[in-house]
């Protein structure tokens, strides 16, 4: 499979999103920082229109079976407890903090459950959930270049003899 198509499959995929595929591209793919992260920033973004209009029914499929149920019910009350806190407090810069931080189980997939939970406006949850991608491939890419170099405070450099 092709570089392109890798990059697309791991944005468009819950829980990764452009937390692996920018990695992905940049590491794997040998792509520029610069090509990297507009492509995944974007990718992400146009996700967040078509995933508002399917998520009702796909969850709702999805509820029929028992353990799913408990699972999106457990999923769906943590998720909301944390995303409310934030929008009460920063509005749709809350959904921006909710989606942008590079953790697994924060996104634009648990960005759309919270906002269609709190049945927020289409408008405010694309703001805030492209702002919040934004940030993301922002922070991600920089982790990435920064490498290993990144860490270098947290240990000692020594000379190694030749």
């Amino acid at each position: 499979m092709t570089t392109i198509l890798w990059v697309i499959l791991l944005t468009l995929a819950p829980t990764l999103e452009l937390r692996a595929s920018i990695p992905y591209a940049i590491l794997g793919g040998g792509w520029s920082p610069w090509v990297a992260a507009p492509v995944g920033i974007a990718l992400n973004c146009a996700l967040a229109v078509p995933l508002w209009f399917v998520v009702d029914a796909v969850i709702g499929v999805l509820r029929k079976v028992a353990i799913l149920d408990r699972l999106y019910v457990w999923y769906s009350e943590r998720k909301l407890a944390s995303m409310k806190r934030l929008i009460d407090k920063y509005g749709i810069f809350g959904i921006a903090l909710f989606v942008g931080v590079p953790l697994p189980g924060t996104g634009v997939y648990s960005g759309c459950v919270a906002a269609r939970l709190l049945e927020l406006r289409f408008r405010d949850y694309i703001v805030g959930c492209c702002l919040g991608v934004a940030m993301a491939g922002i922070l991600v890419t920089l982790a990435v270049t920064s490498g290993a170099e990144m860490f270098s405070f947290l240990y000692k450099h020594s000379a190694v003899p030749h």
